[in-house]
């Protein structure tokens, strides 16, 4: 097992222009303008983070981050499009039409008043750090060895002071000190460092792997919010299958989601759920072919064993054994509920996840009319492809699939009154489960007979012929 890196006095190692491969036509001519007009000031600016690491790699960065020892009211000055934002981090964002250039003052390592204010740890987590220091300490500040390279436009050179260039060549991913430490001081770079690894194909370092099962539950501290942030890097940027391998194998999915972990260990199951596996697939391809994706359906998937486990309850107990649609109301929001202490999920994704819950049981409701206008429901097709999903786990609802595929495909108007589909999908089903029990019509309004107002008489039916 590999040493951290220990929190010394780093040396510093210059890769010169010739030997990195980095090219200024591959930056961002808006990061460019930063670095130059800072410079230009007289002070220190570098390229930092990710975007020198991908350049490293070959790769096309999308975001560029800005280190300087500017501070950000010296680089609000000099910038008449920049606006300061954050607390616990205080930054400069310098704002080009749709793209933003984020500025960072060198953090320092040392707890003292300097600048903005001090830096407040409790129990061990960095709360608020606004101490600003020299480029020496902030690269030792950064998470990751990988991370924590600085190029500069003076000689076009990549400063390193970790060893990071040299584990971007072997593709791993190494904390910056003490593992546990550094943990503990931002609990969500565990989940970087799973992303990071799905992401670049890196492999973790031993001491930075071992201490992530260690510290795992350290998670549920973190602000929902920004687990929230970090829920969409993981499964909304092309690599979400990759993503959860990394996540289950780490213990940190069952920190992520405690409901659906608690429903697959009841049930036995030792590993994700074919479900989830599909839709964390087909959410990769629809990114990969530059087609809309929205984390509502993948989070349906995601939550679905924990709302199964709560109907399950909740049948036992029996609970809303009249009306189940209210019954899976009543567990979907106590399901949403739960995770949104964890996770802090918009309303705008939560709504349309409930509705394809909610929608499932509409499949089961084959009367032509009422098919016909599930059909113009602004959901039915992320409904259907949510029923395609459950069809692995629930081989009895692939005639229901089939039956609303042709349905789907039938010309709309056959002899005047709409389409026919001969099969019933729902005999078929109950078929598969028994072979005599009737189907189980789904639950609908009762025709109420018309009464006839009272001295009203059957009219006489009068003679036409002899």
């Amino acid at each position: 097992m590999s040493a951290p890196i220990p929190a010394a006095k780093p040396a510093l190692r210059i890769i010169p222009r010739d030997e990195h491969g980095i090219s200024r036509r591959f930056i961002s001519p808006n990061a460019l303008r930063v670095l130059y007009r800072l410079n230009e000031a007289g002070h220190e600016a570098y390229l930092v983070g990710g975007a020198v690491r991908d350049l490293l790699l070959g790769g096309r960065p999308k975001d560029f981050d800005v280190a300087t020892d500017a501070t950000p009211d010296e680089v609000r000055r000099l910038f008449r499009n920049c606006r300061l934002i954050g607390r616990r981090f205080r930054l400069a964002h310098v704002i080009f039409g749709p793209e933003i250039i984020e500025v960072a003052t060198f953090r320092g390592n040392e707890a003292a008043e300097v600048g903005e204010g001090e830096r407040h740890v409790v129990d061990g987590m960095i709360v608020r750090d606004n101490v600003w220091g020299t480029i020496e300490d902030d690269a030792l500040r950064r998470d990751f060895t990988a991370n924590s390279l600085y190029y500069t436009v003076a000689d076009f050179s990549v400063r390193d002071w970790t060893g990071g260039y040299e584990d971007v060549r072997h593709r791993v991913l190494r904390l910056i000190g003490d593992p546990a430490t550094r943990y503990r001081e931002d609990p969500v770079r565990m989940l970087r460092a799973v992303r990071l690894a799905a992401k670049l194909g890196f492999r973790i370092d031993d001491a930075a792997w071992e201490a992530i099962f260690a510290l795992a539950p350290l998670i549920a501290e973190s602000s929902p919010a920004r687990l929230f942030d970090e829920l969409l890097k993981l499964f909304m940027g092309g690599h979400a299958t990759e993503s959860m391998r990394w996540l289950e194998a780490s213990g940190l999915f069952h920190e992520l989601f405690p409901g659906t972990a608690r429903a697959l260990e009841r049930s036995g199951e030792l590993k994700v759920p074919p479900l989830i596996e599909r839709a964390l697939e087909g959410t990769d391809a629809r990114i990969a072919e530059g087609r809309p994706v929205t984390p509502a359906f993948l989070l349906a998937a995601l939550l679905w064993p924990a709302l199964e486990a709560a109907l399950s309850e909740d049948a036992m107990a029996h609970r809303d054994m009249h009306d189940p649609q209210l019954a899976l109301t009543r567990a979907a929001n106590r399901v949403v509920r739960e995770q949104c202490e964890r996770i802090a999920l918009p309303k705008r994704f939560t709504i349309p996840m409930t509705e394809i819950w909610q929608l499932q049981r509409r499949f089961e409701q084959t009367q032509r009319r009422r098919a016909m206008r599930f059909l113009a429901h602004p959901r039915y097709r992320a409904a259907y492809d949510f029923l395609v999903l459950r069809v692995e786990e629930e081989p009895r609802l692939a005639p229901l699939v089939s039956w609303w595929a042709a349905l789907a495909e039938a010309p709309r108007e056959v002899d005047g009154d709409g389409p026919h589909v001969s099969a019933d999908p729902l005999a078929a089903i109950a078929g598969a489960e028994s072979a005599t029990d009737p189907p189980e019509r789904a639950p609908g309004r009762k025709r109420r007979r018309r009464r006839r107002k009272s001295g009203a008489s059957t009219p006489a039916v009068v003679p036409t012929g002899p």
